[in-house]
């Protein structure tokens, strides 16, 4: 696995835990700061506990050695910040969103492009 690969496992495992946790634990108080009013605490907690399950999928990834444990886990990096950006993109089409949603959109791009490059990476390396 390559050294960007698993610097990209690593941010991701850390980003997604430390958002997941305040999800989870306080999602009002969390969402609040970013003025994001009502909250919704159960679907909030419901992503924040995905958050965190995907955040154990990329410290398995940092840690995995061979290709076989690799790829399964970005495919599902892959899909899952792809479908995000789609998803957001079609609530935030023709609204005013503030800046933290366009900002959120933009973090949710960022990985869902570093992981189709990893899975264009994985499906080069040779399996082994």
């Amino acid at each position: 696995m390559s050294k960007w690969l698993r610097i990209l496992f690593l941010v991701h495992a850390v980003v997604a835990a430390i958002v997941g946790l305040a999800l989870l634990a306080a999602p009002g108080r969390t969402l609040g700061w970013f003025g994001w009013a009502p909250v919704d605490p159960l679907l909030s907690r419901v992503l924040g506990a995905a958050l965190l399950a995907l955040a154990w999928s990329s410290l398995r990834g940092w840690r995995a050695a061979t290709r076989s444990g690799v790829a399964i886990l970005v495919e599902l990096e892959a899909i899952f910040t792809v479908l995000t950006c789609v998803g957001l993109l079609r609530q935030m089409l023709g609204a005013n969103w503030p800046w933290y949603v366009w900002t959120l959109l933009g973090v949710f791009v960022a990985f869902a492009l570093a992981w189709l490059v990893a899975l264009l990476e994985v499906a080069r390396t040779p399996k082994t």
